[in-house]
């Protein structure tokens, strides 16, 4: 399997798994799992991330995640992040001791979701769980407002001067966003991972560390081309080519679907979709017939030279 990488800070290209299930079940196909976390990881991530959204998390309970990320870590050769998001305070503080104990390199956490809170309660939530980590695994605050509370700038600038929290994986796809976490780089020092791919580029040219991508667990090679070419803005164009796909699903549908024309999944029965849907996605497996092989062949020259890619 080859020399497993130490984690350092977080940096390049992170791709944030899908989470195969076990047919008929609520439970996480462990054995597909380690199977797939292999396929990201021949083409050059420097990193994985489970049971973030892409992966598909709320579907999961706490033991079904530790339980499946244990396996997984021991597993892979290159640092994993593992989401310890939870509705709960309860749930995130037995998700971080769980990562944690496995040897986890960092620990994403979004702010409790659902319910709507404060800013100052959003505060005390991440500020209580930073306190319980001390130190242990660095915690990454986790910024998704489609699903759950948004982090403002001035909470995230608050945030990021607690002990413990030592960057963000911003996924809101917020330009001006973008633009203030560019200049707080330049007067303090945290991670900064971008999470929406529209804004990729602008958040490398903007100074980001890198990407933890949804993309990225079906097509990593085109994320890890960009990463390691300016990037080309012949890729870009293959990327945004993807996303116009990509948004016309719910969340993960066309990543899963990517996967799945990969051979890198299974197909397994989800939430039914409407024959409009069904007919979409039968057309979005059409445009990969000649979509994907180009891609792949585009992005090849910026691939290791390993024999275990597959």
């Amino acid at each position: 399997m080859g020399q497993r990488r130490e984690p350092g800070p977080v940096s390049g290209i992170y791709a944030a798994l899908l989470t195969p299930r076990k047919a008929g079940s609520t439970e996480a196909d462990a054995a597909a799992l380690l199977d797939y976390l292999d396929l990201p990881a021949n083409t050059g991530v420097d990193g994985l991330v489970l049971f973030g959204s892409t992966g598909e998390f709320v579907h999961f309970d706490v033991p079904e995640r530790t339980r499946a990320a244990t396996l997984a870590i021991r597993r892979s050769r290159v640092p994993v992040l593992v989401n310890v998001s939870h509705s709960t305070m309860t749930g995130a503080i037995a998700l971080a001791d769980g990562a944690i104990r496995i040897g986890a390199a960092g620990l994403l956490l979004m702010p409790p979701y659902f319910y709507r809170y404060s800013d100052e309660d959003i505060f005390s939530f991440y500020l209580y769980l930073a306190s319980y980590v001390d130190g242990e695994a660095p915690l990454y605050l986790y910024n998704l407002p489609a699903f759950t509370n948004p982090l403002s700038y001035n909470l995230i600038e608050r945030l990021l001067q607690v002990p413990g929290i030592a960057g963000i994986k911003d996924s809101s796809g917020d330009g001006r966003l973008l633009e203030r976490l560019a200049a707080l780089r330049r007067t303090r020092d945290f991670r900064w991972m971008a999470g929406n791919e529209r804004l990729y580029s602008c958040a490398r040219t903007a100074g980001a560390d890198g990407s933890i991508s949804g993309v990225a667990a079906a097509v990593p090679e085109l994320l890890v081309a960009l990463q390691r070419s300016a990037p080309d803005p012949a890729l870009c164009v293959r990327l945004t080519e993807l996303l116009d796909w990509v948004e016309q699903f719910t969340a993960v549908v066309a990543v899963r679907e990517l996967a799945i024309v990969r051979k890198w999944i299974r197909p397994e029965p989800g939430t039914p979709f409407s024959p409009e849907t069904q007919g979409r996605l039968a057309l979005f497996r059409n445009w990969l017939t000649d979509w994907l092989p180009a891609v792949l062949s585009e992005c090849r020259p910026f691939m290791p030279d390993s024999k275990e890619r597959r």
